[in-house]
């Protein structure tokens, strides 16, 4: 095993990190202030700097390249803002793997050129009210007749809703119970019947959209039809690709406010003396330190064990379940050492805690990893229903 990355894939990381702190500041700043996403100008700027699908096959307008440089290109976008990075997670890690995995090679060919092109965004729709974590609890039902699909029910939790041009939408696809009767199916926004309920607000997450998503005898072309029912083996092992962005997203911002905390301890002077020069402050920054190793360690552990395929549920999990619990107390352990500069909304920490704090909630919740990690570990599922 070598840790170290080759002269290409540092110039990559160093070429993206010069991008993103001499263009991106301003874009993230006033994503953040006004909490609406970056236009679609940005995302057609990502894509000319090779940015979108970056380990997307060239014959579909992608980069070529591996999981793991994706994963180097996100973390630094994401370290200055994740809703910047979002549309590169979304092109590389999102619901466009799914398509490019296993969607009929028409659909390939028609919609994954566009997103690489930044001439389309597609956002990923899984929850319902009462289906999150119980996903096979779907009821949103895509009625197939003749060479159409007819789609009612609702969504919720859809990051990008109303925003994105287009959805890859789980639903119902037969009578048959739980996961066998979930496939997935391409929505696109101005779809007769599919409307949006008030975006919602969140904690974090600013210029990240969200919204209900309600389908009234949406009709949609059978060729819309990315995995038929009886396919969510096959969403599962495109979303553990999709953990591995969420993990990188909680890596990048606890590297971010680690750096920015080890440079704020060095100038910021207390009884005469810078405070790093204080035990306890380096104690704390040693302790964010490994944290934030170990989680890079695990991550770089399932996206190179995948190559260019998709990488294991334990894996993934495993990366995701430390990255999310270890950028909440990076984060958190970065506000205390500010003190109230950490709480100011003036000064980015605090954002950076309130951002780091979602993405243990989103793709999949903590304790739903540690589930799938146990049921890893002994080879079996476990029912939550008995």
């Amino acid at each position: 095993m070598d840790f170290t990355l080759t002269e290409e894939q540092e110039k990559l990381r160093d070429t993206v990190r010069r991008f993103a702190t001499t263009e991106l500041v301003g874009i993230a700043r006033k994503v953040e202030e006004e909490d609406e996403p970056p236009s679609h100008d940005v995302v057609k700027r990502f894509a000319e700097l090779g940015l979108l699908g970056v380990n997307i096959d060239e014959k579909y307008g992608g980069v070529g390249m591996t999981h793991f440089d994706a994963v180097l290109v996100l973390e630094e976008m994401a370290k200055v803002s994740p809703a910047v990075a979002f549309p590169v997670f979304e092109s590389c890690f999102g619901p466009i793997l799914a398509i490019a995995h296993f969607a009929p090679e028409e659909l390939r060919q028609r919609i994954i050129p566009k997103v690489c092109a930044g001439e389309m965004i597609v956002a990923v729709s899984m929850s319902e009210p009462d289906a999150g974590s119980a996903l096979t609890d779907l009821t949103t039902r895509g009625r197939i007749e003749g060479d159409k699909i007819v789609i009612n029910g609702q969504k919720r939790w859809c990051s990008g809703a109303g925003h994105a041009d287009a959805y890859v939408v789980y639903c119902r696809l037969s009578d048959e119970p739980g996961a066998k009767g979930v496939g997935a199916v391409l929505v696109e926004k101005e779809r007769k019947g599919f409307s949006f309920g008030k975006r919602e607000r969140h904690m974090g997450f600013r210029g990240i959209t969200s919204a209900d998503m309600y389908f009234d005898n949406v009709e949609v072309p059978i060729s819309n039809m990315i995995v038929p029912a009886g396919g969510f083996r096959k969403l599962m092992e495109a979303f553990d690709l999709e953990r591995c962005g969420n993990a990188t997203m909680s890596l990048a911002i606890a590297q971010s406010a680690l750096d920015y905390v080890l440079e704020y301890t060095q100038e910021r002077k207390q009884f005469g003396k810078p405070i790093v020069d204080f035990q306890a402050v380096q104690l704390r920054l040693a302790e964010m330190a490994m944290k934030v190793d170990a989680a890079r360690l695990l991550l770089y552990r399932a996206v190179i064990n995948a190559q260019n395929g998709l990488p294991s549920i334990r894996e993934s999990s495993i990366a995701k379940c430390f990255a999310n619990e270890m950028v909440r107390e990076v984060t958190g352990s970065a506000v205390q050492m500010m003190g109230g500069y950490g709480y100011s909304r003036e000064y980015p920490m605090e954002q950076k805690m309130r951002d780091g704090w979602g993405w243990g909630i989103a793709g999949g919740a903590i304790d739903i990893q540690k589930v799938n990690i146990a049921a890893a570990l002994v080879g079996r599922r476990f029912d939550q229903r008995r």
